[in-house]
C-alpha cells in the first residue's frame, strides 16, 4: 500500500517538474512540493486549532498555563510530524544511505530543533513584536522550512 501511495505521489509531482527542470533538481523540487503541502497543512491546522478550537483562550494545564498560539502550535505538530516524515522518506529522500532504523530518531532531533525555533520565533512575534498569530506562524515557516532542508538532506537522510 505504502508504494502506491508513494507511486501516486510521485507522479503528481513529477508530472509538475518539468518547468522547473532547469532551475533545480528533482530532490529539490520533491522537498519543495512535500515541504509545501505539509506546511500549509500545518498553517491551516495551526489557523482551525488557534482561532476555533481554542477560541484565541489560553490553555490552563494541571501543570501550567499554555498560550493559544503555543498550543495551536502543538496541535497542528501532531498531525504534521508523521506527515512530514513520511513525505521525507518515502517521497523526497528515498535514496538514502542511512539506515531505517536510524532515520526516525534523526528525524525526531531535526524537529526537535524546528519545534524550538518555533517557539522562539512565535514568541518573539507575537509577545514582542504584537503580529497576528497566523501571520507570525508564516513568517516563522520561513526559516524553519531553511533549516530543515538543510538537516535533513546532509543529516537525517543523506546521501553517502
Amino acid at each position: 500500500m505504502i508504494n502506491g501511495v508513494v507511486a501516486f505521489i510521485h507522479a503528481v509531482i513529477d508530472w509538475f517538474y518539468p518547468p522547473f527542470r532547469k532551475i533545480m533538481p528533482m530532490q529539490t523540487f520533491r522537498y519543495a512540493a512535500c515541504g509545501g503541502g505539509n506546511t500549509v497543512l500545518d498553517i491551516l491546522l495551526f489557523y482551525i486549532s488557534y482561532n476555533f478550537i481554542l477560541d484565541k483562550q489560553m490553555v490552563h494545564t494541571p501543570f501550567m498555563t499554555v498560550s493559544p498560539h503555543i498550543a495551536a502550535f502543538l496541535m497542528s505538530f501532531i498531525i504534521t510530524f508523521p506527515v512530514g516524515f513520511f513525505l521525507s522518506r518515502y517521497v523526497v529522500f528515498e535514496g538514502s544511505t542511512v539506515r531505517k532504523r536510524e532515520q526516525l530518531p534523526k528525524y525526531m532531533i531535526v524537529v526537535a530543533g524546528a519545534i524550538l525555533l518555533n517557539y522562539f520565533f512565535l514568541k518573539i512575534f507575537v509577545e514582542t513584536f504584537h503580529m497576528y498569530a497566523t501571520l507570525a506562524k508564516i513568517c516563522t515557516t520561513f526559516f524553519v522550512v531553511a533549516f530543515s532542508y538543510f538537516s535533513q538532506k546532509y543529516f537525517t537522510f543523506k546521501v553517502s
